[in-house]
């Protein structure tokens, strides 16, 4: 499968998240982690059905420390932004529907 979201590391989380004007959802995994292989192939679904409006993208929790300063107690954990500020926060897997209706509602939103 062709990668399509972002991958977003320590050393690019400022560009990528923080400065970032728009919604992005953020997907923290882990290799290991057989709930974040559910959701990988939703993730990468998702970064082709909102590109162009909306940034996906991927963190790996074993190589970065971003997750810790987020808060971040659980696997896969799912974080919306918009314009660099947390509005959502999904942990553990949740159906495509409740991601696409929560990136739809902040893509609308003022």
């Amino acid at each position: 499968m062709n990668q399509k979201s972002t991958q977003i590391t320590d050393g690019n989380w400022a560009q990528e998240i923080q400065n970032f004007k728009g919604v992005a959802l953020l997907d923290i995994w882990a290799p290991w982690c057989g709930p974040c292989k559910v959701i990988g192939p939703v993730i990468e679904e998702l970064a082709d059905e909102y590109a162009g409006k909306a940034k996906i993208g991927k963190l790996n929790a074993d190589e970065n420390n971003k997750p810790a300063e987020l808060g971040v107690s659980g696997i896969p954990t799912m974080i919306i932004f918009k314009d660099g500020q947390e509005v959502d926060r999904i942990v553990g897997v949740a159906p495509k529907q409740t991601l696409v209706e929560k990136l739809d509602y902040y893509l609308t939103a003022n």
